[in-house]
């Protein structure tokens, strides 16, 4: 590991708005860190959190969680929140997997999945974001009527998505295959990650669903 990286994963222990492999805060994330009772909000698979802290601005009434396992990405969002004293933010070190460990029943209003690995091979098709498994997982922690967000520039996911929303009888609020030519695009919507600007310099189209249980 190099020196920077090592930097960055002891410069995280020192952070006070990231949470590192700790449940202690499992339904009580609002009286113990955020000390309000606005909505939850996570980002999964966040990165270096360009969306987190975007999402943190525009919706100051909501609290927000970017919620990665790669510290050294962590790090990027959670330091500019703390050099913005960004206060509705915070960032969550944890396995995807293990969700249901951090948020209680009911305890989220709404999730993003911003360009998530597609895990295109059949055998990893449990790995999917958006596979049952983690569907089911959502479903849980999610507020009735509680939102979610996908974004990908993965023309299989997208679809595969849209079979399982479809197989479950989940309801669709917002489908597009080429976001970008929406006339109902917003500047919500158009929060760009790193990869994002990447895939549409290349021409890629955009993929977005928003749908509840």
């Amino acid at each position: 590991m190099g020196k920077d990286k090592l930097r960055r994963f002891a410069e995280l222990e020192t952070f006070s708005n990231v949470f590192q492999l700790n449940s202690v805060h499992k339904g009580k994330w609002n009286k113990d860190y955020f000390k309000n009772e606005q909505d939850i909000v996570l980002e999964l698979g966040c990165g270096r959190g360009e969306y987190t802290v975007s999402l943190a601005h525009y919706f100051p009434t909501k609290n927000f969680f970017g919620i990665d396992i790669k510290g050294a990405r962590i790090w990027r969002g959670a330091k500019t929140g703390i050099e913005e004293n960004i206060s509705n933010m915070a960032f969550l070190r944890i396995e995807i997997e293990k969700l249901e460990e951090h948020f209680a029943d009911a305890e989220v209003s709404e999730i993003w999945i911003t360009f998530p690995d597609p895990q295109p091979q059949i055998s990893r098709e449990r790995k999917r974001l958006t596979s049952e498994r983690f569907l089911s997982m959502y479903k849980k922690i999610l507020k009735p009527n509680g939102i979610v967000h996908l974004k990908t520039d993965n023309d299989g996911l997208y679809e595969y998505t849209l079979e399982k929303i479809k197989e479950f009888n989940y309801t669709i609020i917002k489908n597009t295959n080429d976001l970008y030519k929406e006339l109902w695009l917003d500047e919500v919507l158009s929060i760009q990650t790193t990869y994002e600007k990447i895939y549409r310099d290349k021409g890629k189209n955009i993929n977005y669903i928003q749908f509840k249980f």
